[in-house]
């Protein structure tokens, strides 16, 4: 029985990677779809990459880490991702995105019931007393910034570029330090099952995306979701991906993981 669940001490715990990036994470939530979310301690402006469920108050377990003015961004709107843009003053998404952040579109976000995506049993703990999976929706919220390929997001002391890459979903992005050769990379790239069947994705446009990415100089790429991985492994997911998806006939018969 649901209610047979404890509620949680905390819902998020927070890892420091290094002294200017901590990676938040929903402690009780299905690790199999459990998002990163990546804060960014910039000179200026500090940035948040994703927001998780939005079933618990990111911004308050964030409080003490946030000292200058913050962008909180969605790297994409499915609602593991973008469940918590609302509690943000300065939200941005890529405007492909945009209407279904703001008007709360549960099928674009994938958390509609008929999905199966967001069930009781995804939740080892309770966010808070009476939580059900089955009243979960997307929290709609008002884009304060729309996001376009090439824009670059100044932090004072690092600069990262919208890479606006679809397949996935339509609005996906990832950030890119050319600098460091660093990518924030949301959903389109992780070390993982790669969903490319769910509503708004696309197979020939996911192929030209990692197409792009095989071209683009990595070292460290923070995914989405699971492990951070390194240039080698960068290389490896994309080929692979690529190998299987252009057999003959191949996008009509892939496995179906969603």
């Amino acid at each position: 029985m649901l209610n047979s669940k404890p509620v949680c001490d905390r819902w998020f715990a927070t890892h420091q990677v290094n002294p200017g990036l901590y990676c938040i994470g929903e402690l009780h939530y299905w690790e199999w779809n459990r998002a990163n979310l990546w804060l960014i301690k910039g000179q200026k402006q500090d940035l948040l990459i994703d927001t998780g469920l939005g079933v618990a108050s990111l911004r308050q377990h964030l409080a003490s880490l946030l000292d200058k003015p913050l962008l909180a961004i969605a790297s994409h709107v499915h609602f593991d991702h973008a469940g918590g843009l609302h509690e943000f003053d300065h939200r941005a998404i890529h405007a492909a995105e945009a209407e279904a952040l703001r008007t709360g579109d549960n099928h674009m976000a994938l958390c509609d019931s008929k999905f199966g995506w967001v069930l009781d049993e995804h939740f080892e703990q309770l966010p808070y007393a009476g939580f059900t999976a089955m009243e979960y929706t997307l929290h709609s919220a008002e884009p304060t910034q729309l996001l376009q390929e090439g824009d670059v997001l100044d932090l004072g002391d690092r600069a990262l570029e919208v890479l606006h890459l679809p397949g996935h979903s339509p609005g996906c992005i990832a950030l890119y330090d050319a600098k460091n050769q660093e990518l924030f990379s949301g959903d389109v790239i992780y070390d993982g099952d790669l969903l490319d069947q769910l509503p708004g994705s696309d197979i020939p446009t996911y192929i030209a995306t990692y197409e792009r990415l095989q071209k683009l100089p990595i070292e460290t790429v923070y995914p989405g979701h699971y492990a951070t991985f390194g240039r080698d492994r960068y290389q490896q997911i994309m080929a692979e991906y690529l190998e299987a998806k252009r057999q003959p006939g191949c996008p009509g018969e892939v496995r179906v993981t969603a």
